[in-house]
């Protein structure tokens, strides 16, 4: 199906838009345009969403508002927002779907989709680059923050989409990307998923759909996606820190190298991203684009891409302590691989940590933390769990909000002698802010006023 053949489809048709958020809002004038009949439903007001959704009021879309919102979320066809679970909709007529979901069903072109609960950003936007500079067209997109359904009529079937894609989009997924990475699995989102389980049957959604020739890459050394076994036809290869090498075009770290098929092939240390979970992130990158990139491509990536925004990224440097911003690490494990940077140099730094509440297992974090830090302070509804779980030796404040945390966080490094101060909060943001990005230009915004 095309999406011109899609959207005709959905011609005099009520079509549902469940959560006025990044991924519905482009879609509304597709519907439009193709005569659906378009109701928002949002917990929001049409106008607490903005003139955008004001807009929208004017040109016949309908809105459905308040606490029970989605009580009353009805439709021939349901756009689900990524972040609503499934169940929600249960006994409710009409065809649930999503964004992803029809993207993947009239997509023209090749789609590489990632996935993962520690990685998947920077290992999605590696992909990208490192295919772009081989001489591909590439879309990057999904839930790296643009929706690439909208795209479609710029794309060609020469093209390439890189997208990645998170628990929630892929619940729902009756269709799997011709090559899907997984590049770690661990406890995240309990929050929203009722188990550990529902969690990882999400992510193995990706490529449960695939069919012969195409390509799964997994961690090798991650005890749950290592056991992932790939479609009938499919093809399994890996990437593995500990020198695994699964065939395929698996890659592996070895000696210093990266290394493929027994091959070397460069120094990590011509990586200029820090810390060995970038390694990994390369590693998976390269595994997926094998037969698609030479090593030129890769090293051309390797030597001058700095990293993206709100992972380890930089924002300034004050009476000799750098400021850090890694607002996107929302769990344990994130920020346990930020640490891992410093402790490999044996820096001590100023951690700010906490924020909304996953129900997550903080245990993990006690040696991290106090091989890494010289102070940290907490902020947000998992201040206490974090507490509890760093043990009593570890010097810490408490703030109240970010303002607060920035301002004790310069003076502890001052203090204890840090020379880096860096957010990293084992947390969601929800509690405080909209999402990571708000939480971390926030930070920028506080660090550029001291």
């Amino acid at each position: 199906m095309t999406f011109n053949e899609y959207f005709e489809s959905l011609r005099g048709k009520e079509v549902a838009v469940v959560g006025y958020g990044v991924s519905n809002r482009p879609l509304i004038p597709y519907f439009l345009e193709h005569g659906a009949r378009v109701t928002v439903y949002d917990k929001k007001t049409v106008g607490e969403l903005g003139a955008a959704a004001l807009e929208n009021c004017k040109r016949g879309v309908a809105f459905v508002s308040g606490e029970k919102y989605l009580e009353h979320a009805e439709g021939d066809v349901i756009f689900r927002s990524p972040g609503i679970h499934p169940a929600k909709f249960e006994g409710k007529k009409g065809i649930l779907t999503s964004e992803a979901e029809v993207f993947f069903e009239v997509a023209p072109c090749k789609i590489i989709g990632i996935t993962g609960s520690d990685g998947k950003s920077t290992t999605t936007t590696l992909i990208s680059k490192i295919l772009t500079a081989a001489g591909f067209k590439t879309h990057l997109g999904g839930n790296i923050g643009t929706p690439l359904l909208p795209l479609v009529p710029t794309m060609s079937e020469n093209d390439v989409a890189v997208m990645e894609l998170s628990s929630f989009q892929l619940m729902t997924m009756r269709r799997s990307p011709s090559v899907a990475v997984v590049t770690n699995v661990a406890p995240n989102h309990l929050d929203i998923h009722k188990d550990m389980e529902e969690y990882i049957s999400a992510k193995k959604n990706i490529f449960l759909h695939q069919h012969p020739g195409d390509r799964l890459v997994v961690n090798l050394d991650n005890p749950i996606t290592s056991t992932f076994e790939a479609a009938p036809g499919a093809v399994r290869a890996g990437f593995s820190l500990s020198g695994k090498d699964g065939g395929n075009g698996s890659v592996y770290f070895k000696d210093g190298n990266l290394m493929q098929a027994g091959e070397t092939l460069f120094s990590a240390e011509r990586i200029l991203l820090p810390g060995r979970h970038n390694i990994d992130n390369y590693m998976a990158a390269i595994a997926a684009t094998a037969g698609l990139a030479p090593v030129e491509a890769i090293l051309s990536v390797a030597e001058h891409f700095g990293g993206v925004a709100h992972r380890l990224e930089l924002v300034r440097e004050k009476d000799g302590v750098r400021y850090i911003n890694s607002s996107i690490d929302s769990s344990p494990t994130r920020t346990n691989a930020a640490l891992s940077v410093f402790a490999e140099k044996g820096e001590k730094v100023v951690c700010i940590m906490g924020g909304y509440d996953k129900h997550l297992d903080y245990a993990p974090i006690h040696d991290p933390v106090n091989a890494a830090c010289a102070a940290v302070v907490l902020m947000g509804a998992t201040a206490d769990k974090i507490d509890a779980a760093i043990g009593p030796e570890l010097r810490r404040e408490r703030a109240h909000d970010m303002r607060e945390a920035v301002w004790l966080a310069s003076r502890l490094a001052k203090q204890e002698g840090a020379r880096t101060v860096l957010l990293s909060p084992a947390s969601a943001s929800f509690d405080l802010f909209k999402n990571f990005e708000e939480r971390g230009n926030i930070f920028r915004a506080l660090v550029s006023e001291l």
